[in-house]
């Protein structure tokens, strides 16, 4: 009989493995799906393909126009907005749909990540697979994705009335949000996972959170940076305008709108954050693998300095060759490889959520 007993804890801890690998997989999944869902809005946005559909339908708006005379209605809604008035007059119904079927990808993908999220989380909650203090990070998520529905319209209705394009404000709020439901689900997904080592000293710990804090804040002002079309200018490096630091910085009144409304400021400042961020990473590299030499810490830090390495050359390429929209779109991608990669550092410095057996035999 006091084998039974001694058995329990290997069993339970087969179970909350299981558990986890089934949870992991599903959140690596939303993962890709994410990742998919801001490449196809970047192609929306560099197609400027973004006005397309004028109206929000999260129901209706699935099923696309299916006759000339639905594709004849959806044109005429197009041609009430500023964009087709000074951009786009006399465009053919064929180019219309060309830029309607990226807004309408990018849509339905936006649904899809809502279901691929929302039904395998509450099997996994009725099946009681979700661990305590795990269901309040997944409905926080949950919420961010939801959140992120109506700021994606509050974006696209900026630049239905007086504008030609969305709100560069708009756009960077609906790319960074997009960026930390991304970064959230990583995280929670590599707590999950096993980890073969101690967690790392507070300073290499907090370190690590910072680089994920700082390529946030990149890919905030590189949302800036598309919304104002800043990169299409000064496309010289690492002079900028003939200069290490040019001119007319702070030309607009009052100063604090240079930083968000003058294209040659917010370029020059994506610029200075892409600098940070590359200093910051190779030092932490540095740190890492000085204080744990060997550990499987330092060989992330060492891969994460290298990502944003390789993040940094396709920036400057994309730059010098004027933004074209493939090597636009691998830079964007590649932002979220190293935010994603960034993101499962941190957590890995941490070391992996308690497993619930291991918990209870504590309490």
């Amino acid at each position: 009989m006091a084998a039974i007993p001694a058995a329990e804890p290997f069993v339970a801890r087969d179970r909350d493995l299981h558990n986890r690998a089934l949870l992991r997989g599903w959140l690596y999944v939303v993962v890709l799906v994410l990742f998919a869902l801001v490449l196809v809005g970047g192609a929306t946005r560099l197609t400027d393909s973004g006005l397309s559909i004028t109206q929000w339908k999260p129901i209706h708006g699935i099923i696309p126009p299916l006759n000339d005379a639905e594709w004849q209605e959806e044109f005429q809604l197009y041609r009430q907005i500023p964009q087709y008035a000074e951009l786009n007059k006399g465009m053919s119904i064929e180019a219309f749909k060309s830029i309607f079927w990226w807004e309408w990808a990018h849509r339905i993908l936006a649904r899809s990540v809502g279901l691929v999220f929302a039904l395998p989380l509450l099997f996994f909650w009725a099946t009681r697979r979700i661990e305590r203090g795990l269901g309040t990070k997944l409905l926080g998520i949950l919420f961010l994705g939801g959140l992120q529905g109506a700021i994606g319209w509050w974006m696209v209705a900026s630049g239905l009335v007086e504008r030609v394009s969305v709100s560069q404000y708009r756009l960077a709020t609906h790319l960074t949000l997009a960026a930390l439901i991304f970064t959230a689900t990583m995280v929670v997904a590599r707590g999950l996972a096993p980890h073969s080592e101690p967690a790392a000293d507070r300073s290499t710990q907090r370190l690590a959170g910072f680089i994920v804090l700082l390529a946030l804040v990149q890919i905030y002002l590189g949302g800036l940076v598309a919304g104002l079309d800043a990169g299409l200018s000064y496309n010289t490096w690492p002079l900028m305008d003939g200069k290490i630091i040019p001119g007319d910085l702070l030309l607009l009144e009052p100063a604090w709108r240079n930083f968000f409304e003058n294209p040659k400021t917010v370029q020059f400042v994506h610029r200075l954050g892409a600098y940070t961020v590359f200093v910051v990473a190779l030092w932490h590299m540095i740190a890492t693998r000085r204080r744990l030499p060997g550990s499987t810490h330092a060989r992330r830090a060492t891969l994460l300095f290298l990502a944003v390495l390789v993040q940094a050359s396709i920036g400057i390429g994309t730059l010098l060759m004027h933004v074209p929209l493939h090597m636009a779109l691998a830079h964007q991608g590649f932002a979220l490889i190293v935010l994603g990669f960034a993101s499962a550092h941190w957590r890995g410095t941490k070391g992996a959520y308690p497993l619930p057996h291991e918990i209870a035999l504590r309490n």
